[in-house]
């Protein structure tokens, strides 16, 4: 381990990273449910997809999102504190 970096600041980045995460998936998921129907207009008119389907894949990004959080941010976290 470089001379430094202890577990206590390994510990403290993974917990400000999730909560940075956290935050930007709230953000995201208040946005899509405020502005759903125009958001799924402008990306279906820019992707050339059905408004349908760009809806679904909102709810894809966000289930796919959440996971990675939790495998990148919040399970180091939790180990870490476990030490």
């Amino acid at each position: 381990m470089p001379q430094g970096l202890t577990v206590e600041t390994l510990t403290a980045f993974f917990g400000w990273l999730t909560i940075l995460h956290m935050g930007f998936l709230g953000f995201t998921a208040i946005l899509l449910l405020a502005f759903r129907d125009r958001l799924a207009g402008l990306h279906a008119a820019i992707m050339g997809m059905e408004e349908d389907s760009v809806k679904k894949e909102y709810f894809a990004y966000m289930a796919n999102y959440k996971i990675l959080i939790f495998v990148t941010a919040l399970m180091p976290y939790l180990a870490l504190k476990l030490i």
